[in-house]
């Protein structure tokens, strides 16, 4: 039997049931668990995160530099003009940033309390055949 049984996504913030609400909603995830300072989410990939109370949480403010991004969360996506919709819908803001180089097209977000992360579109970079 594995030591370590599952991975959790921890993200801190004043208010973890609006959060989870938000990520739950683009998602489309369950409500696992809940306590008064604790919610947990589990997406139908098995993606799990969860959002602990911590009333002095900051968010980054990434992409400027004065409190440097600490980590992010990337979600692949199938059409990025739908899911920013969806994002901006339930609460996200887009932010700026340089395009990445490479084989993919992505879009920066942060959620209602501040945390950063992207939505990306993998694009087939594969040789064409014939």
């Amino acid at each position: 039997m594995a030591l370590v049984l599952a991975g959790v996504v921890v993200l801190d913030c004043a208010e973890p049931e609006k959060l989870a609400a938000f990520y739950r909603e683009l998602l489309e995830a369950e409500e696992v668990d809940a306590t008064a300072n604790r919610v947990e989410i589990r997406g139908a990939d098995g993606i799990r995160m969860a959002f602990r109370r911590d009333v002095n949480a900051t968010p980054p403010s990434w992409p400027r530099p004065e409190n440097s991004l600490q980590a992010h969360l990337d979600f692949l996506v199938e059409d990025l003009d739908e899911a920013e919709r969806k994002v901006v819908g339930l609460g996200g803001r887009p932010l700026e940033a340089k395009d990445a180089a490479g084989p993919f097209e992505e879009r920066g977000y942060a959620d209602p309390a501040g945390h950063s992360f992207t939505l990306r579109v993998t694009r087939d970079t594969a040789p064409k055949q014939g």
